[in-house]
């Protein structure tokens, strides 16, 4: 059932004491989704993210002659069990110059990035296309060490939608800037063995860059045809540990209110420092700088929404790649919190947020998953939260309104009303 247009968060009546799972790393999913059809046996995924992203992904893979099993996830209604046989790189072939073979991309960045890599193997010509937000979306550094590596890519303006034309292995060098985004290394890099690549990232020391870093891990891992585990997505985490951080402070504790069961623990995902920001903050630590590049991955989006509620001001720094994602994030952040009341100053791709008391406002997600998800986390705390295309957290965290009003100890006790008409939408509404 589709969710209302516009849905208004309602607090919970009583502090909240919950401990909830959140879905599979996105991250994690689509690397071994790659990594496993790169490989040349079968791979169970257990705990894989099934949301918008994923499933692009493994619709477009299962186009390329993967062949997926699909199954429930016993513990968490966001996740699939996925089996992956490994075609060792095989691709089934594209279509011709005039009639390419056609994959779909939705708003998928990770996807896109990897599949540009991925269909270069191959034989024939594909064509990859999505919403118009992902043609406007950067690519350019990608196809252009593709290009270096001599496939030839039809890419007008280097973006979205792109044909390219399968070279299969063709070993060579190339040299990838990660400067819009290192998911150009890491599709380079998961390919690099199949196609006989040297993959050099200039822009940023690849060592330093966490996805970067998360990718190299990964490799040889996935290399081995067994089970493995994916473990809870720390971005999606990081709404439910920005909610346990206001929790505290409300009240002035310093025990859990709110427990991701699932956290996790393995350090590949450079959000996990999340989970340090807020108990810094929440013992008076509070930094006077937060930055993107050094400090939090998209958990600096949580952060930035909890900040008004924080003892100081804090200006979040290295916010240009916001800017270039689902929507302006930076734009749609100051937009939404000073909506709010928040005092928040944008100079440059720098915010700067303030103290601040807060009080309700509808709030533009821009189809955005992570503004809906930041701002309905502040809904349990600030009455008259309205979150306008709520549905777009289908993105990464399908269940996500579900978790908020889930009775405690299992969700977070709000009440989701359809702001339309002031219905209270039941577990089976805020569901699939």
């Amino acid at each position: 059932m589709a969710l209302p247009t516009a849905l208004e968060v309602v607090p919970p009546p009583a502090p909240i004491r919950a401990r909830v799972n959140v879905p599979g790393s996105k991250s994690e999913t689509n690397r071994a989704l790659i990594l496993g059809a790169l490989g040349d046996g079968t791979i169970t995924l257990h705990g894989a993210l099934w949301s918008d992203d994923t499933q692009v992904m493994v619709e477009c893979l299962r186009t390329l002659g993967v062949a997926i099993e699909i199954s429930p996830d016993p513990t968490e209604p966001s996740n699939r069990t996925l089996v992956v046989h490994g075609t060792g790189g095989v691709l089934a072939p594209g279509g011709t110059e005039d009639e390419p073979a056609e994959l779909f991309v939705g708003n998928a960045g990770t996807a896109t990035r990897f599949l540009l890599a991925f269909v270069a193997l191959g034989s024939g010509a594909y064509r990859l296309s999505g919403v118009p937000r992902m043609h406007e979306r950067p690519q350019a550094a990608l196809i252009q060490a593709l290009r270096q590596l001599g496939y030839r890519i039809d890419a007008p303006g280097d973006s979205l939608p792109a044909v390219v034309h399968g070279g299969g292995r063709r070993p060579g060098r190339c040299q990838v800037s990660i400067r819009d985004s290192s998911q150009f290394a890491s599709a380079l890099l998961m390919c690099a063995e199949r196609g006989g690549w040297e993959v050099e990232v200039v822009d940023a020391n690849a060592d330093e860059s966490p996805y970067v870093v998360m990718t190299e891990q990964m490799i040889p891992t996935y290399r081995t045809p067994v089970d493995h585990q994916i473990e809870g997505d720390a971005s999606s985490a990081s709404y439910l540990v920005g909610a346990n951080l206001l929790e505290q402070l409300r009240w002035g504790e310093g025990g859990e209110f709110v427990e991701v069961a699932n956290w996790p623990t393995s350090g590949w995902q450079f959000d996990q420092r999340f989970h340090a920001f807020c108990a810094d903050a929440r013992a008076g630590r509070v930094p006077a700088e937060v930055s993107r590049t050094t400090d939090l991955a998209d958990s600096i989006m949580t952060a930035i929404v909890v900040a008004p509620f924080l003892s100081k001001p804090v200006r979040f720094t290295g916010l240009e790649r916001l800017r270039v994602q689902e929507c302006d994030r930076v734009m749609a952040l100051h937009q939404g919190l000073s909506r709010c009341g928040a005092r928040v100053d944008m100079e440059g791709d720098d915010l700067v947020v303030h103290p601040s008391t807060l009080h309700g406002a509808e709030i533009e997600t821009f189809e955005d998953h992570r503004v809906a998800m930041c701002f309905a986390m502040l809904g349990l705390f600030v009455p008259g939260i309205v979150i306008l295309g709520p549905a777009c957290v289908s993105k990464t965290f399908p269940d996500f309104f579900r978790k908020l009003a889930a009775p405690a100890p299992d969700g977070l006790g709000a009440t989701i009303r359809d702001a339309s008409d002031g219905h209270v939408l039941t577990d089976a509404e805020l569901g699939d």
